[in-house]
């Protein structure tokens, strides 16, 4: 085995969960290949960089070895080197609360649920005394 697609590589070593989000993310330029484009069935070989944004954080990854099924993840991990710097990691951490904190209440979508709605009625008769 020579290369292996792209799509097929970040699913099997646990880049992301499924192959179709790799797919995706390799669609929306979130992956680049040797600072080229990543195209999912672009075909990767041993030694190739990858660059992958994960959010706020930019993965830069080392292709060390080829996998074409899921493996653990254990074994996952042998598979590439990670070259992204610690303070990468540290400022993504930091956007990541930044972003978390943003938001104090949670978005509720669709009907209340029986305990909501008894809630809501109860609320509603001790404003009416």
């Amino acid at each position: 085995m020579s290369s292996v697609r792209l799509d097929r590589w970040l699913w099997s070593s646990r880049q992301f969960k499924t192959r179709s989000l790799a797919t995706d993310a390799c669609k929306r330029n979130w992956v680049k290949v040797n600072d080229g484009p990543g195209k999912p069935s672009k075909p990767i070989r041993i030694g190739d960089v990858l660059n992958i944004q994960k959010g706020p954080l930019l993965k830069t990854v080392k292709v060390v070895e080829l996998l074409e099924k899921r493996v653990s993840a254990g074994v996952a991990a042998k598979s590439f080197l990670d070259m992204t710097p610690e303070e990468e990691h540290e400022l993504a951490k930091e956007k990541s609360k930044r972003i978390n904190l943003g938001c104090s209440m949670p978005t509720v979508k669709g009907r209340p649920s029986k305990k909501q709605r008894r809630d809501l009625e109860e609320f509603l008769l001790r404003q009416q005394d």
